[in-house]
């Protein structure tokens, strides 16, 4: 108690201030800086409203206001490296870039040769064909003349004389002509009010003028035909009218100086039929025919322009680069003429023979030695005769030989078989011997 009154008591202890206040001017503060309130928890925008809820009224978003001054567009300047500011001068020096000047297109040549097709479809295809095969020739120029659906058996729709007489007439000089029809002509022929059927006789007289009205249109110009036939079809009736109708033609160009180019080889089997796949210019098996099997196909037609193409080639081989015309070569032959007087360039033989003449005469072959004629047989000797050499010497002449049991006359003459030794093979009795 004593001790306790000493202190003061507990009411007389003085109390210490918390550490985090301190007076200033008798004004307690707290060190500690005062605390800011919470705030408050924003609550999202409902999504949902009730039907009796009275939806919010929503702010309008500011419009911008465009400013009085667009921003100047950015402009880019290529960088500056530094050997180009240590070399301004060789800038300066550069000339600027000129537009490359087109090269000027030399004007096409005049083709010296011009080859013109007359016909039906079938022709239009060979025109095809003769494109590839001149392709790269510029002095060979092709004309398509042809018309589909066309024939010779129906002049009322169209005269090829006429349509042809007016072609040469009105187009470019024609150098060779080519004519290709007859696939659309198995049909009936109209003289007047009669009509013909195909292939009758009175038929064929009619079809072989109106072939020699067409010939006759080339042959007045002088202007070389080639005359191509007509490939097998796929229908047989068809192909044995249309075999028919070849023979006719053919007949008829050959009388007139015409050449005829059969194409029928190349478009059958080794039965002589109808094939729609055969070799190609290249030897491999392509498809030739289309599924009509009337028209051809690309390979097809390059090989009917190949048939023509042959005889094109001879008849184009005396203006072609390395060869003389004909006459130029007659004149040119060295040594007198036997006959004296110079054959004609249609006279095939006569220039043969005047060529053979020119030629030196070949050295005759030696004699041939004469051979020794050699027996068909030697003379016959018999096996189971006694051994005339001892020991198998040769001997220099032929041994006479005596018959005396007549074997060699019935075997040899005869026929008959010896009788059999005993023991050999061709022993057959029994018991054996």
């Amino acid at each position: 108690m004593p001790a306790m009154a000493q202190w003061g008591g507990y009411d007389d202890v003085p109390r210490r201030r918390a550490p985090e206040y301190y007076r200033d001017d008798g004004i307690e503060r707290s060190r500690q800086p005062p605390r800011r309130a919470a705030p408050q928890a924003q609550e999202a925008p409902r999504q949902f409203f009730w039907p009796w809820e009275d939806r919010p009224a929503q702010q309008a978003q500011p419009v911008p206001v465009p400013s009085a001054r667009p921003p100047r567009p950015r402009s880019y300047a290529p960088p500056v490296y530094a050997d180009e500011r240590r070399a301004p001068a060789r800038r300066q020096r550069q000339a600027p870039a000129v537009a490359a000047q087109p090269k000027p297109v030399a004007p096409k040549a005049e083709p010296t040769t011009r080859l013109a097709v007359f016909g039906d479809s079938l022709a239009s295809y060979l025109g095809r064909g003769l494109d590839d095969v001149f392709e790269d020739n510029a002095d060979v120029e092709i004309i398509d003349r042809s018309r589909a659906d066309s024939s010779l058996a129906r002049k009322d729709l169209l005269d090829w004389a006429k349509v042809a007489d007016e072609s040469l007439k009105t187009g470019p000089k024609v150098t060779y002509a080519l004519v290709m029809i007859g696939a659309n002509d198995r049909q009936a022929i109209r003289e007047g009010d009669q009509s013909f059927e195909p292939l009758s006789e009175r038929w064929r007289d009619i079809y072989r003028d109106r072939v020699d009205a067409l010939v006759k249109v080339f042959t007045d110009r002088k202007i070389p035909l080639i005359w191509v036939g007509t490939p097998p079809m796929r229908s047989e009736p068809l192909t044995k009218d249309l075999a028919t109708i070849n023979d006719l033609v053919r007949e008829r160009v050959s009388k007139a100086g015409g050449t005829f180019v059969d194409i029928w080889p190349g478009f059958v089997d080794e039965r002589n039929r109808y094939v729609a796949t055969g070799p190609d210019l290249e030897g491999q098996i392509a498809k030739l025919r289309t599924s009509d099997g009337v028209h051809f196909t690309g390979a097809g037609a390059r090989k009917v322009a190949h048939f023509a193409d042959v005889e094109l080639k001879r008849l184009m081989g005396a203006g072609m680069p390395g060869q003389v015309e004909p006459a130029a070569a007659v004149a040119a032959m060295p040594g007198p003429n036997p006959s004296g007087t110079t054959p004609r360039l249609d006279d095939i033989a006569a220039i043969d023979k005047l060529i053979t003449g020119m030629l030196p005469s070949l050295p005759e072959p030696p004699g041939i030695p004469a051979l020794p004629v050699k027996a068909a047989a030697g003379p016959v000797v018999p096996l189971s005769r006694a051994e005339i050499s001892p020991g198998g010497a040769l001997i220099s002449g032929q041994p006479r030989e005596t018959d005396a049991t007549g074997t060699l006359e019935r075997t040899l003459l005869r026929g008959a078989a010896p009788p059999p030794q005993p023991g050999r093979a061709d022993d057959f009795r029994w018991p054996p011997s």
